[in-house]
């Protein structure tokens, strides 16, 4: 089976560069004019089921989606973006700025240090583990999945752990990062990365 690894569209947030986390930021104008360059995107690639956070940015973008191929964008627990507690809202160098000591901590110990009233990266990577789990024994056929883009390092992360990737994974808005998966040995091929060639800007 393929699958469709998508984050979602634009919002204000992304581009002020505020930190997103848990906040419920809606798509921009520009966010949901992504959201159907996607769908136009993704007409060639058909699925059977599009998994989507239940976070608004995700689950417009995966209307978009699921409206153009005529099926229904199902949310799923644990796609969510990442919890960055306290840091939400902030840009990182606000970060730096007001938490100054925690932050050095998080980022030299990102294993056992998690911001204030956020998430520890084990607690990210067990839910990555459950939601790819449950996603894969619903599927049938290929399948897109909606969510978010520290989410989606994690997820990669995740999938492609027998195959480690050197550089990091950062993709853009609404775009489409293309993994051939094989649910009986669990292999996995990445076919694409962060294609954004159906955006018109």
């Amino acid at each position: 089976m393929k699958l469709y690894l998508i984050r979602h569209g634009q919002t204000d947030w992304n581009i002020a560069g505020k930190i997103q986390g848990r906040t419920d930021i809606p798509l921009n104008a520009a966010g949901r004019a992504q959201a159907e360059d996607l769908a136009a995107g993704m007409a060639h690639r058909p699925v059977s089921r599009i998994f989507t956070s239940g976070m608004k940015r995700a689950l417009e973008t995966a209307q978009a989606v699921a409206k153009a191929q005529n099926i229904e964008a199902q949310p799923i627990e644990g796609l969510e973006e990442i919890g960055f507690g306290a840091w939400e809202g902030l840009t990182w160098k606000e970060v730096k700025e007001r938490y100054p000591e925690t932050y050095q901590h998080w980022w030299l110990n990102p294993i056992d240090v998690a911001p204030p009233d956020g998430e520890l990266q084990d607690e990210v990577r067990q839910r990555c583990r459950c939601v790819i789990r449950k996603i894969v024994a619903q599927a049938e056929g290929d399948a897109a999945i909606v969510t978010h883009g520290a989410m989606m390092a994690y997820l990669m992360e995740y999938l492609m752990r027998e195959h480690p990737m050197e550089e990091e994974i950062i993709v853009e808005n609404a775009s489409i990062t293309t993994i051939d998966y094989s649910p009986l040995t669990q292999d996995v091929v990445l076919l694409q990365m962060n294609d954004t060639a159906h955006l018109r800007y």
